[in-house]
């Protein structure tokens, strides 16, 4: 088995556990939960009965304070700079929620990495490059709007259309990350079973965090923060492309999952999971 893969339930042929077949999730579920028998308790269900639908509008705003004005830095910035306009933009970007890592002038992967995140935000082309289009929208940023006025004011939300996570405490938003969901791809399971990579839109609940590398049927994954009993989660990888191409979790970098699990309760938080995935366009 190899890291930077995960192991997580996905969509058999004719029973599409993408929309929660009873059967399929049962199944999926307990052939995780044997392989992960004694290592953490996952007595908490979650809520799979309130699909929301896909493309569902975005209707809320998001409450993030104004941030103060912005002079952005001079040249073109991308992975391999460094300097003070690299540092500039790494607190811009952490005072849009954005954790680019340390405040440091290093223009590394962390940093690349919620470049990512804030050029999805952002509708502008995913490069990871501060180039004048990036600009323009760090000193003007788009405000990502919630998807449905009666969540939890504390919770997490994951948008398939865009790729990203948006973690909300209080009603705030207190982190934005890059995400790589399901790839929609078809892959042998087991056997002579096909499963598809699908992360299920739909709302649910945290329930166990399991520390470190957890080994699954299917693979490994790093710290992860499950949603679905102990089937689905969000989880660190050393592969978290901008592209959706997970088995079926919602990968997040490394130095996003090392923290991440300290951010939210479980069991208890909400995770609400909708948008139209890219290979679905």
């Amino acid at each position: 088995m190899q890291k930077g893969v995960d192991g997580m339930g996905a969509v058999r042929r004719g029973s599409r556990l993408a929309w929660m077949g009873a059967t399929a999730l049962a199944a999926a579920t307990a052939a995780v939960v044997a392989c992960t028998a004694g290592t953490a308790s996952a007595s908490a269900t979650a809520s799979a009965g309130s699909v929301i639908a896909i493309g569902a509008a975005n209707t809320v705003s998001a409450s993030v304070s104004t941030p103060a004005a912005y002079t952005p830095p001079a040249g073109i910035l991308s992975e391999g700079s460094s300097g003070a306009g690299v540092k500039s933009v790494q607190r811009r970007l952490a005072a849009l929620k954005y954790d680019p890592g340390s405040i440091d002038g290093h223009f590394g992967a962390n940093t690349e990495d919620a470049v990512w995140a804030f050029q999805e935000i952002n509708h502008l082309k995913v490069t990871g490059v501060i180039n004048a289009a990036t600009k323009r929208a760090l000193v003007h940023p788009r405000t990502y709007r919630a998807n449905d006025p009666r969540q939890d004011a504390t919770r997490v939300e994951v948008n398939q259309a865009l790729e990203v996570l948006v973690l909300y405490k209080k009603g705030k938003i207190s982190l934005i990350s890059h995400v790589s969901t399901g790839g929609g791809y078809w892959y042998n399971c087991g056997g002579d079973s096909e499963c598809q990579a699908i992360t299920p839109n739909g709302n649910y609940t945290t329930t166990v965090f399991m520390p470190g590398w957890v080994t699954v049927p299917l693979g490994a994954m790093y710290n992860p923060v499950f949603f679905i009993s102990t089937v689905y989660a969000i989880h660190g990888d050393t592969f978290v492309p901008v592209y959706p191409d997970s088995h079926g979790c919602v990968r997040v970098p490394m130095y996003i999952a090392n923290f991440f699990h300290n951010l939210v309760s479980t069991p208890g938080t909400e995770v609400f999971v909708y948008g139209k995935a890219q290979w679905m366009k």
